[in-house]
């Protein structure tokens, strides 16, 4: 589908929010809504040179669908709910959602997924065969590769605005451990290992300690890398204190795809999951 004229009519009513309550704006707005719920288009995309692209139209459609819609009853017995954005009714094939668990309208759960009692967000796709295990939320817009396993209790942050905005960024093959925290459009390289309880923000130094000197990072973690929490000093005036930081301390390697392999690095690095 050419979605030139469509883009074009969106960014219309963006720039001048009146022509929003004319049917031809609010349909537009809609048929981007069920691209997204379909899978047909993405809030972001990867790119050839290995860089993300944000599609920034595609985000403020997100954003006109709230201004417009009003809160109505949604019911799916024995569950009662009030809101803008009705529950996502239809599924990629081979895809289980596990009750309670809920995806809305506008997101997009590929082949395969396993949705536990979690939640997935307007804009979230979430790539082939990935797990998304008992409350792990899944934020509006991000982006979850193929074959990720998002542990219980995970927060995958939302990020709506400003459009332009990145979303936070899981690459395929990623590993996820309980409860951690990834927000404000973070990006996790394919098939990394994020042990449990990291939190991981745009200003969280992600320090790698494996070689001789320190290198750091700010908002991405690498391919393969294994990354706990940890504290580094820091000199204030009433003292120097430990602050957070996220510590690369080893490299997964292909052999370690295996699940029993995986698990035998992580028990080796002392990392908890």
């Amino acid at each position: 589908m050419e979605w030139e004229t469509t883009f074009q009519k969106v960014e219309e009513a963006w720039t001048h929010p009146e022509r929003l309550k004319l049917d031809p704006y609010q349909k537009v707005v809609e048929m981007v809504i069920a691209a997204l719920d379909e899978g047909q288009l993405r809030v972001a995309s990867p790119s050839a040179d290995n860089h993300w692209v944000v599609h920034e139209t595609v985000k403020k459609a997100i954003l006109l669908y709230f201004r417009y819609r009003g809160v109505e009853a949604i019911q799916d017995p024995p569950f009662y709910f009030q809101d803008k954005i009705p529950l996502k009714s239809r599924y990629a094939a081979g895809v289980r959602v596990v009750p309670p668990g809920t995806a809305r309208y506008g997101s997009y759960l590929a082949p395969g997924v396993i949705l536990m009692p979690g939640y997935v967000n307007i804009g979230a796709y979430v790539g082939e065969g990935t797990m998304i295990d008992t409350w792990a939320t899944v934020g509006s817009c991000a982006q979850i590769g193929k074959g990720v396993h998002v542990s219980g209790g995970v927060g995958i942050g939302g990020v709506l605005e400003p459009p332009q905005a990145r979303p936070v960024i899981i690459e395929d093959g990623a590993f996820i451990g309980s409860r951690a925290i990834i927000v404000e459009g973070v990006r996790v390289g394919h098939h990394a290992v994020i042990g449990a309880g990291v939190i991981l923000t745009a200003s969280m130094p992600v320090i790698d300690v494996t070689g001789p000197d320190p290198r750091e990072y700010r908002g991405y973690v690498p391919p393969y890398a294994v990354v706990i929490s940890g504290t580094r000093q820091k000199a204030f005036p009433a003292g120097t204190w430990g602050v957070p930081c996220a510590l690369i301390i080893g490299w997964r390697k292909p052999e370690h795809d295996d699940k029993l392999a995986l698990n035998a690095l992580l028990r080796d690095l002392d990392v908890p999951v």
